[in-house]
């Protein structure tokens, strides 16, 4: 049986400002984020599996994506906690706010990183995360692919 990529794309809105940053993005603002989310496996060959001919059923895709990545991230500001905004986001935390702390940078490079782990963590043993591609405005993005990262 043939290897079969599927894909799902999800979108989401976040703010980050990056800290030590020389341009705009050192400034709190936000993004509506589409991320695209490619894995790959063989289809179910089991006509007697309620999934059959499926690599893998779109819903569980979206479920874990949803809970690992965009019930998380959705309307949420992300600050890397090892630097002086970690004050700024307890204030704004205190206040009531959706805030993310993270070990990294929170540019779209680093967040694909995180996202791709994440992932990969919750997929089925027979299906393997092949790409993902996170747009941050409509003309930047990244991209994460498996096969660079063996």
């Amino acid at each position: 049986m043939s290897n079969i990529r599927i894909t799902k794309q999800f979108s989401f809105e976040a703010g980050h400002a990056l800290y030590g940053y020389d341009g705009k993005c050192k400034n709190l603002h936000g993004h509506s984020y589409h991320l695209y989310v490619t894995v790959i496996g063989t289809p179910i060959a089991d006509t007697t599996n309620v999934k059959f001919g499926m690599v893998i059923d779109f819903g569980d895709l979206k479920k874990i994506v949803k809970d690992e990545i965009v019930d998380v991230f959705d309307h949420a500001m992300i600050f890397n906690k090892n630097t002086p905004h970690l004050e700024l986001a307890n204030d704004l935390k205190n206040r009531g706010h959706h805030i993310i702390l993270v070990d990294y940078q929170p540019t779209t490079e680093m967040m694909i990183i995180d996202f791709a782990e994440k992932i990969k963590r919750r997929l089925p043993n027979n299906i393997k995360l092949h790409s993902l591609k996170l747009r941050e405005t409509a003309t930047s993005f990244a991209e994460w692919y498996a096969s660079d990262n063996e």
